[in-house]
Order: C-alpha cells, then sequence, then structure tokens
C-alpha cells in the first residue's frame, strides 16, 4: 500500500452534512413503484450517454441504442451536415420499429443513405425527413413535413454523444464543473476498444454502488494478486486518496500500486512479461496530453494517485488510469431487479504486437473483477428482495454510494410532488 496520511475516520462524508451519517434506505433497490418512478424522474429527463463519435465517422453511419428505462429506442445518426442527430426508432405510419435486422431488440449499426421501413417502405433521410410514401395517392392529404422522424435532443461534450428525451437545462449546464475540470483529455487518440456486455440480476445502483468504493478490493478481489501481497492489503484494509461531490455527480481517487509495481514480485509472471495488468499496460503511450492532465483528474495531485472514477449521474462512469488509457462503464436498467451492464475500456491503438497483447491482457483481467463483482450483486439482490433488512449502514469509504442514493431520491421525491400538484 502506498504511504499517505489518512484523514479522520469520518471526515469525508462530514464534509457533506446534507447526506447524513445514519443507515441507508435501499427499498430503492427493490421496489417496482420506486422503480417505475426513477424511470419517469431521471431516465426520461435527464443526459444520458448513449457511446462516442468515431461510432459515427462519416456521413451515413449510425448506431440503435435500446432504452428500456426510457421505453424507447433511438437511431444516432451523422447526417450530411455531419451533425450528429438522435431519433425515435419508430415509423411515423404504424409505429413499427423503423432499424432493426433481425432481431428487433438487438441493437444494430451500419452506414446508409436513407432509413426505409421493413413493413410498408415508407423512407426518411439522415436528417429525418419523410421522403418516400408507397402508394402516397391513397392516403389523405398526407403532408409528409408534417411526418419527419420524431427527434430527441443530442449533444456531444468531449466526443461523447448524450441524448436527453425531456430537456431541462443544456448538456454543459448539467455536466457542470466536474466535467470542465476533465476537458482537454486525449480521448481522440484512444481509438481501439475491448467492448463487454452482460445482463446483470440486481438493480442498476446496485453495480454503481460497487464501483464508488474501494472497501471490497482487498477481501473480493485477493485472488487476483499474489497471495502476500493479497494478504497484506487484506491487514492494511483499503482507504482512497480522495473525494469529491458535484452533485449530482461524483469522482473518487485511487492509487496505483500495480502499474508498474515497486515490486514485480507483488503481479502475476504474465503481467511481468507483458508489463500489463488491472491497471493497464505499464508503459504510457508516447501522444500528446498525458504529462500534463486536466486539473479534474487527479484533483489532490497525490503522487500515490493511480485513477479516477468519475460517476456522471445517472447510469454513466469514467474511468482515468495513471498509465494513459481510460473505461467507461454503463448500466442500463432493464427492470427495478435487472440491468444491462456494458464496459468498454479505450486505448492507443497498439503499434505491435507486445503491445496488442499488453492491452488485451488488460482487458481479460478486467473482466475477471468485474465478473466477481456482478456474482456478488446477484447475491445481494436476491437478499434484498426478501425485505428482511431495508436500512445499511456506510462507512465514510462510501460517501459516494450515500450519495447516489440520495440523489436518485430526491429526483424521484421532485417528480412525484411535481405530478400530485
Amino acid at each position: 500500500m502506498p504511504h499517505f496520511a489518512k484523514p479522520a475516520p469520518g471526515s469525508w462524508t462530514e464534509k457533506y452534512p446534507e447526506l447524513g451519517t445514519g443507515p441507508v434506505d435501499y427499498t430503492d433497490s427493490v421496489d417496482p413503484e420506486f422503480y417505475a418512478a426513477e424511470k419517469a424522474a431521471i431516465f426520461k429527463r435527464t443526459w444520458l450517454n448513449v457511446g462516442r463519435v468515431e461510432r459515427v465517422p462519416r456521413v451515413g453511419s449510425y448506431f440503435t441504442k435500446e432504452l428500456s428505462a426510457a421505453d424507447t429506442s433511438l437511431i444516432i445518426v451523422r447526417g450530411k451536415d455531419q451533425k450528429i442527430r438522435a431519433f425515435h426508432n419508430i415509423c411515423r405510419h404504424r409505429g413499427n420499429k423503423l432499424v432493426w435486422n433481425d432481431f428487433p431488440q438487438e441493437e444494430v449499426s451500419g452506414t446508409c443513405r436513407q432509413f426505409t421501413c421493413k413493413y410498408h417502405a415508407w423512407r426518411y433521410s439522415l436528417e429525418g425527413e419523410l421522403t418516400f410514401i408507397q402508394q402516397e395517392g391513397e392516403f389523405f392529404d398526407v403532408d409528409k413535413a408534417d411526418y419527419g422522424l420524431k427527434e430527441v435532443a443530442c449533444d456531444v461534450w468531449e466526443g461523447f454523444v448524450f441524448v436527453n428525451l425531456d430537456p431541462q437545462q443544456t448538456l454543459a449546464e448539467y455536466l457542470g464543473p466536474m466535467a470542465e475540470g476533465i476537458e482537454g483529455y486525449p480521448f481522440h487518440e484512444m481509438t481501439e476498444v475491448y467492448t463487454y456486455k452482460a445482463e446483470i440480476g440486481s438493480n442498476w445502483k446496485l453495480f454503481i454502488d460497487a464501483f464508488a468504493e474501494f472497501y471490497h478490493a482487498p477481501v473480493l478481489h485477493q485472488k487476483q494478486a499474489v497471495k502476500d501481497e493479497a494478504d497484506k492489503l487484506l491487514s492494511y484494509g483499503f482507504e482512497a486518496l480522495h473525494y469529491d461531490l458535484h452533485s449530482p455527480h461524483s469522482m473518487i481517487s485511487s492509487w496505483g500500486g500495480m502499474a508498474p509495481p515497486k515490486d514485480p514480485s507483488m503481479v502475476k509472471p504474465i503481467e511481468r512479461v507483458l508489463r500489463s495488468g488491472l491497471f493497464g499496460p505499464w508503459d504510457k503511450p508516447d501522444i500528446e496530453g498525458l504529462d500534463q492532465l486536466p486539473p479534474g483528474i487527479n484533483p489532490a495531485r497525490h503522487k500515490a494517485w493511480g485513477t479516477d472514477s468519475f460517476e456522471i449521474f445517472p447510469n454513466f462512469t469514467l474511468l482515468f488510469w495513471a498509465p494513459g488509457w481510460y473505461l467507461t462503464y454503463h448500466y442500463w436498467p432493464l427492470a427495478v431487479d435487472k440491468h444491462l451492464f456494458e464496459a468498454n475500456l479505450y486505448f492507443v491503438p497498439p503499434k505491435n504486437a507486445r503491445e496488442r497483447l499488453a492491452q488485451e491482457l488488460a482487458a481479460v483481467t478486467f473482466k475477471e473483477y468485474a465478473l466477481q463483482d456482478a456474482n456478488t450483486l446477484e447475491a445481494t439482490q436476491t437478499m434484498l428482495n426478501s425485505r428482511t433488512v431495508s436500512d445499511f449502514p456506510l462507512c465514510d469509504q462510501e460517501l459516494l454510494l450515500r450519495h447516489l442514493h440520495k440523489v436518485v431520491g430526491d429526483h424521484v421525491k421532485e417528480y412525484r410532488d411535481a405530478a400530485a400538484h
């Protein structure tokens, strides 16, 4: 473990008295009525990241996004004017899903000149205009200008594409100062992507909880390190370097003692050979923008810093790693006790086979960690469903969890109060 002075017990949480220090009620993770309110209050009203601009690199490039929590499917497309737009994935004739391949529930991507409905061949331009109606003369006073695709608010921040079904503020206003502190990171250089998806049998907030604290790491992930190192971590426990809340968003900084490790014997042989592991490839890529990081990354400017995890509300996690790569998590609710977990690891494209293998080792090591977390979450959900216990004590290292559940509860309360009037 790194040598740094730990803060006094409770000092992080006590900086935010509005959060309290009492047990947190987890009924919000098992109550179907609360989940229905979450969908309306949060996922239909906040900015949601749906991907990056590299997924729509040229005119006509598109991909679809299934948003079960918002009861819709979207098309994200780059138009002839180079603008990226989002539309509800619905034909204006009879409501058929407009863009899909073999299975209507699967997301697809590609390139086209126009969108054509499989059902009756109505056609739409890349800008969402209705351009053709099959046997138009059979209809009664239909003006094509009135039947374009339903557009959704769409904006881009640092190459990340966001959508909002009912915007209450601009994307810049929503992301606020925490995101401003990240701007300038060389996201555009990191285009080698490894992607994992898994359906998890737990409430969406539980996986965010798992990644928003490292209190669990020495216990749950001890088998990822060699035995002597795992024993040290378990005996020392864990304390993060720094926490910040910029409500509704938050972040946590952690140490990075294994990239590269001070003692090579603390990691497994394959990690020593490939100079890589969970913390990513040990050798920082030779690109601009990594020597002087934006002020929001490692905000404490701690010498032991290794990673920052930014929780962009409601369901987007952005992690930066000191060796020069980043990853994203998304948690897409499917039901009160089920969600789709997506992870994307972003690297600078490898220049040779060794760099490629180093990236692949980081990706598969990460996958093992994520599986360990996911398995625990499903066990948690089964017992939360029993409602035997609903209030749980959280420690100072679980500050971001306390914040997340409060922010979710505040959004739902505000929505319910407004609906009551």
